[in-house]
């Protein structure tokens, strides 16, 4: 049976919460719809060991490089079928979801890039990470809807789009910067989930990594039909000064959103080392 389309998920040592991924993909009897690639990359725990139990539905593939990006190149080499979901194993998504991607990527008039609706599951966070992401679902960004952060797939023209992934942190970014807002197709009748980070310093480390691969991105024509910055904060304001009661909430999250810029910014200009800064407050044992 023909693929209706590859789902490619990159796993540094996610033995932790791996298996809560694939569990819901294999457990859909349209799994075999599917070709599902975990591409295991430099892996030390066992990643690799579960990710196998779920074969021959998914196909485990092993590379030696600790690599995110490497992992990408393989997954893509390895598969076969379009479109192509790139999943990040520690987010939560079903297979209607995906397969909802496949049907919208595969009509001719239809978007080249698509993904279900971003969820932040702030659930087991501190009170600061609840209120910057409070703030945070009210700005023009998260109202205008968005490609990525964990789960993105694309047309087989939406991939032919560049070569070879980019040695660049922001994977999801880069990508959404090569189409315009009209080329882009949220899902709204499917949603995907990240849990945040817990506590407000794994927050920021990881805040921090996204600005900094943001920084080493060009600025791209096709993406500066957003408003700048000042019109967007404007914009926020305006819906927070009716609500007094998220003014607090908007003082944590000015800061919160302001310090990772800050200390991108530095990072990249003392030309500092790249660090992945993993949150691991966010994967709790499956």
């Amino acid at each position: 049976m023909t693929a209706r389309m590859s789902i490619v998920i990159p796993a540094h040592d996610e033995a932790a919460i791996i298996s809560r991924l694939l569990e819901s993909l294999v457990a859909d009897p349209r799994a075999d719809e599917c070709e599902i690639v975990v591409v295991a990359n430099g892996c030390t725990d066992a990643t690799v060991r579960i990710a196998r139990t779920f074969e021959p539905v998914v196909r485990v593939v092993e590379i030696e490089t600790a690599s995110k990006i490497a992992a990408l190149e393989a997954g893509d080499a390895a598969a076969t079928a379009f479109p192509r979901a790139y999943v990040d194993a520690d987010v939560l998504v079903d297979l209607p979801a995906l397969l909802a991607l496949a049907d919208l990527l595969d009509a001719g008039d239809g978007p080249l890039i698509a993904s279900p609706r971003f969820e932040v599951d702030t659930s087991l966070a501190s009170w600061a990470v609840q209120s910057h992401y409070r703030i945070w679902e009210m700005t023009d960004y998260r109202r205008r809807g968005h490609i990525g952060s964990g789960v993105y797939a694309l047309s087989r023209e939406g991939r032919a789009r560049f070569d070879a992934w980019p040695d660049v942190i922001a994977d999801d970014r880069f990508v959404q910067q090569l189409f315009t807002h009209d080329e882009r197709g949220t899902l709204e009748g499917h949603v995907f989930t990240v849990r945040s980070a817990r506590t407000l310093g794994a927050h920021l480390r990881r805040t921090t990594r996204i600005a900094r691969g943001n920084l080493e991105l060009p600025d791209d024509p096709r993406v500066l039909d957003d408003d700048p910055i000042g019109d967007r904060m404007a914009n926020l304001i305006r819906r927070v000064a009716r609500r007094p009661s998220l003014w607090p909430a908007f003082a944590v999250y000015c800061a919160t959103s302001t310090i990772p810029r800050v200390r991108a910014r530095r990072a990249v200009m003392a030309d500092a080392s790249r660090e992945w800064s993993r949150d691991d407050t966010s994967r709790v044992a499956a």
